[in-house]
């Protein structure tokens, strides 16, 4: 196992309360609380000691823009559903709400005041960032090349987090001298609830420019612009704070970062070398066993680092896969006349692949949309959607094989698991399991594996059972088969 980051003592806050701090509450069932806030689903669930999920809330909320009238969250709908779906768990009178934590996607900031009133909206990560601004950040600390090689990150523009705070101090330095902190969205939802306000490293490892991974604390630039008086202390990932809320004491965890938690139960269920491709929108190849610094050929391509919640470093490279299959599926729907759901009707045909591997040659480079050469393609030279549909997923695979290569290169890798939307297509597994035939290649399921894993990483303080074993389901596949 990678050894874990050495955090200094001194960016810490709190204390850590005793092990098992539980209301005698004879006649409800004791449940953690867990709010798991997406892009598109707010979810809040509620699972028993044995990781049984008894209640389960979830809404989507309309975005707004800011004040730029670029689409970001509605922060005021968020906290009205966070505080009211709260106030409803806790006054139940099935459940005894003994614990509480939070994940939340990353790399999006809220800015409060002394009082705790946000100052700003909550700028969308993916807001294009000021050119030349950026040119002056990177000047002014030592170059893109060098400030990727500290803090493990490519150069992303707003999905570095730490530059959306740079650009309010040089763009609304008035806005920004008002902040008392500033909360990556995980803890701001905790702080929601705490009203205790911390850091978490899943959020601050994971490309946010803010880290220096080699000297293990926050890089030279977060201390020269100001930012770090802007940053509550770090809190541990694993550890838990005791709180009061609704009138009655529990546990609260800090918050996590939604990648890092769902790394969590994988990482309790396997000891030996893994990695895990986790599949959505983008599909990141995550491996908590390659413990190799980033090189500038792999920060190029996409490859950076992000910590887990018990402080390891974990190689990563992202394609951005999920998107392109969903654009492309929806070309394809519309060329051959068929429902955007048409490709989860199609099996593997190894025929097909085989004829378009002898007859269909690689373009030079990618599409219009830069990820795959699907896009780039002619689909008046396929004679079915089935056929089309296979190419698709074979100019996918050619770019998930180089991705997921990069977290593997000098590694004893075991096996590759794969969760979410690519887990379920028979054609993306199949010809993983191709791609790598001296790897076991499986299809994992866990129900609801993001809020799962910010359950699992509190676990000794609030459940006194065993985590269950077999908590995760295994397909394997073979490129023999089909």
């Amino acid at each position: 196992m990678v050894p874990a980051l050495q955090f200094p003592a001194a960016l810490f806050c709190g204390s850590v309360p005793p092990a098992y701090l539980y209301a005698m509450m004879s006649n409800k069932l004791p449940v953690i609380a867990i709010y798991d806030i997406g892009k598109t689903n707010k979810k809040l669930f509620l699972f028993d000691r044995d990781y049984e999920v008894v209640y389960e809330k979830n809404v989507s909320l309309a975005e707004t823009t800011d004040e730029d009238g670029f689409p970001s969250e509605n922060l005021e709908l968020l906290i009205r559903w966070v505080k009211d779906s709260f106030r409803e768990v806790i006054r139940s009178d099935a459940y005894d709400i003994t614990a509480v934590n939070f994940t939340a996607y990353g790399a999006s900031f809220v800015h409060i005041d002394k009082e705790g009133n946000p100052l700003t909206p909550l700028y969308n990560y993916l807001k294009p960032y000021p050119e030349a601004l950026k040119k002056k950040f990177y000047n002014k600390y030592g170059g893109e090349i060098m400030v990727s090689m500290h803090t493990a990150s490519p150069v992303l523009g707003s999905l570095n987090s730490g530059m959306q705070l740079y650009r309010l101090k040089h763009e609304q330095k008035s806005i920004f001298d008002q902040i008392a902190y500033s909360l990556h969205l995980p803890q701001y939802i905790s702080y929601l609830l705490t009203r205790q306000t911390c850091s978490d490293i899943t959020s601050i490892g994971c490309h946010t420019n803010l880290w220096n991974f080699p000297q293990n604390t926050y890089h030279e630039w977060v201390y020269r612009e100001g930012v770090i008086n802007k940053l509550a202390p770090i809190f541990p990932s694993d550890r838990v704070k005791t709180i009061t809320a609704g009138g009655k004491t529990m546990l609260s965890g800090v918050g996590l970062h939604d990648s890092s938690a769902a790394l969590i139960p994988y990482l309790t269920s396997f000891k030996e070398p893994f990695v895990l491709i986790s599949t959505g929108t983008w599909s990141i190849s995550l491996n908590p066993f390659n413990s190799h610094p980033l090189t500038v050929e792999e920060l190029q391509k996409d490859c950076l680092s992000y910590i887990t919640f018990q402080g390891q470093p974990v190689k990563a490279s992202r394609l951005f896969a999920g998107y392109e299959h969903e654009q492309q599926v929806k070309r394809l729907a519309a060329h051959f006349s068929k429902s955007k759901e048409e490709y989860t009707t199609i099996s593997f045909n190894r025929n097909i692949i085989e004829s378009l591997r002898s007859r269909v040659h690689a373009l030079t480079g990618a599409g219009e949309a830069g990820i795959t050469e699907f896009s780039a393609r002619d689909l008046h030279t396929f004679n079915s959607y089935e056929q089309a549909y296979h190419q698709l997923m074979l100019d996918i695979m050619n770019k998930q094989i180089e991705s997921t290569r990069l977290v593997l290169k000098g590694t004893d890798t075991r096996r590759i698991f794969v969760d979410g939307g690519f887990g379920k297509n028979p054609l993306y597994m199949y010809l993983l399991a191709e791609a790598f035939p001296d790897i076991e290649v499986y299809a994992a399921s866990i129900a609801q594996a993001t809020a799962f894993g910010a359950a699992l990483a509190i676990h000794p303080h609030w459940n006194p059972n065993p985590v269950p074993p077999d908590i995760i389901k295994l397909k394997y596949y073979t490129h023999s088969r089909g």
